[in-house]
């Protein structure tokens, strides 16, 4: 009979694991000099002013797409024309002030509130997009590059700036492709403007079908506010009665 061998084998109990304190790099905690300091030398940024309708113009600019044709042209001008001039007729939109640059329009507006300022706004965009897509003899096609930009004009100050930067904007472009300004531009609401501090002399030529379609201030901004720091200096004044000089050249900006 085979012989049966038991064997007991004694088990040793598990050790439990220990956990070992790993050393964290902690960047706050109780310490000298931890967290946001108290005070600080940097200068506050001051709040972004807001749009009120009823007071406060605002400073647009509407840009031209890659390959739309130069809009200081008659046919170019024409376009802007038109689809100011169906704004003036909705009364909604008001457009003080304009300049036309070659691939971008400067315009001082006046809205009663944001979500009419966002829908007139919407509503020149598609009609300068179908009259210029029309000029180049096209059925359809990009033509604003972005959406319009706009600044709020919240004082007096920043109203005369403005004015004088939409109304004189033709020198800057002249002097950068090397020629002298002249100081009423016609692609621009200038030739009505009433308070240059020189005389000047209306444009020998206007590019449109008729005087520009602006339309009259209601804010205290816009109207007579930004009058308590003077005229606006015409730049350039080659036109200027006063000066006698010659009569302005007429070139793409």
């Amino acid at each position: 009979m085979p012989w049966l061998i038991y064997a007991v084998f004694k088990m040793r109990p598990r050790r439990r694991a220990v956990q070992l304190d790993l050393p964290m790099h902690r960047h706050g905690g109780a310490r000298r000099g931890a967290g946001r300091p108290r005070t600080s030398g940097s200068v506050p940024h001051a709040a972004r002013p807001r749009f009120d309708g009823a007071r406060t113009p605002l400073h647009v600019t509407i840009r031209m797409a890659s390959g739309v044709w130069n809009l200081r042209s008659q046919r170019g001008y024409r376009c802007v024309e038109h689809a100011l001039a169906a704004e003036r007729a909705r009364g909604l939109l008001r457009v003080v002030h304009f300049s036309v640059q070659g691939n971008h329009v400067h315009m001082i507006v006046e809205a009663d509130d944001r979500r009419v300022l966002s829908r007139r706004m919407q509503g020149l965009g598609v009609r300068l997009a179908r009259r210029i897509n029309a000029m180049m003899g096209r059925p359809r096609g990009r033509v604003l590059a972005d959406r319009y930009h706009a600044r709020v004009l919240a004082t007096p100050r920043e109203v005369h700036r403005a004015i004088a930067y939409v109304l004189g904007n033709h020198v800057k472009h002249s002097a950068q492709a090397g020629r002298r300004g002249i100081a009423v531009d016609p692609f621009s609401s200038a030739s009505r403007f009433q308070h240059f501090a020189a005389p000047v002399r209306p444009p020998a030529w206007s590019p449109g079908t008729g005087p520009p379609p602006v339309a009259a201030p209601r804010s205290w901004l816009l109207a007579r506010g930004w009058l308590r720091l003077g005229p606006i200096e015409p730049r350039g004044c080659p036109t200027s009665v006063a000066g006698g000089a010659a009569r302005p050249r007429l070139g793409d900006a």
